[in-house]
């Protein structure tokens, strides 16, 4: 079951500077993808179990994020923390859940759930307004409770595979069908349309806020999964893959589709730490 710290530690508040960059990002994204599906059908010697035929890079970029977070992200992280009081991040934190009402909207129609898009507008519509522009939440007191939908879980809605596994510098986890959805999720933020200077200062500042106070909130969970793991970056992995099924489920278990820890460590092992050089 996935906790909501848990879900904390592997969401991204991602998005555009501007739509010129917005652009160059998708078309990038969109020849990347092909490249990844064309590499994996050719890949040899993959475990399917994984489905992480890049493993040996993967993991160098996942050093360099640790080394990365270890010297700044975590640090600014818990300045944060003691500087903010908690009701300001929390206040901060649906602002920048507010910002992105519009796209979780446009998700929840393309999936066709009605009820929860009408929710999703509600929402917006009320803490866009008794809400103080979304520092406050009376939604949730009404009983009108967020969720999270992005186009990656669209695409997997529609039956499209995650496609083999990648971690990419600063971004994190993002295999091909939640590259192509992360993309698509920056085109369609309305803030990218919007031409004046205050709508990009705003989109930046819920990018940085965004990510900040997923950091902070994460400190806890991520220290505890490290110095639990035999393997780190397995175990980030496969909580990875169960906290996006339960994403796509809306949050319904589905016991089936769980990754198999054990199996995933033993396979680690066999094919590929072995060769490791840490």
């Amino acid at each position: 079951m996935i906790t909501n710290k848990q879900n904390t530690a592997l969401s991204y508040s991602r998005s555009g500077c501007n739509l010129k960059a917005a652009i160059m990002r998708f078309s990038s994204a969109l020849c990347l993808l092909g490249a990844l599906f064309v590499a994996g059908c050719s890949t040899t010697g993959a475990n399917p179990a994984t489905n992480d035929p890049w493993q040996s890079t993967n993991r160098k970029f996942f050093k360099i994020d640790r080394a990365i977070d270890k010297a700044i992200i975590k640090p600014v992280a818990k300045g944060y923390r003691d500087v903010v009081p908690e009701r300001g991040r929390k206040s901060l934190r649906h602002f920048v859940d507010n910002l992105h009402s519009p796209v979780v909207f446009a998700n929840d129609v393309l999936q066709i759930k009605p009820k929860r898009a009408g929710t999703t507008l509600a929402r917006f519509a009320i803490n866009s307004t008794f809400g103080l522009a979304g520092f406050f939440d009376p939604a949730k007191k009404i009983g009108l409770k967020g969720h999270v939908e992005d186009f990656g879980q669209t695409l997997a809605f529609y039956g499209i595979p995650e496609g083999p596994f990648v971690y990419l510098p600063i971004l994190g986890p993002l295999p091909p069908r939640d590259m192509v959805g992360f993309v698509v999720d920056v085109l369609t933020n309305p803030l990218m349309w919007i031409d004046e200077p205050v709508a990009g200062y705003i989109n930046k500042g819920q990018v940085v806020v965004g990510g900040l106070g997923d950091r902070e909130r994460a400190i806890e969970v991520l220290d505890s999964l490290e110095e639990s793991s035999l393997d780190f970056y397995a175990s980030l992995r496969n909580l990875y893959r169960q906290n996006r099924e339960s994403e796509i489920h809306d949050g319904v278990p589905q016991f089936d589709d769980l990754p198999d820890f054990e199996d995933d460590f033993e396979d680690d092992f066999e094919d590929d730490f072995d060769n490791e050089d840490f």
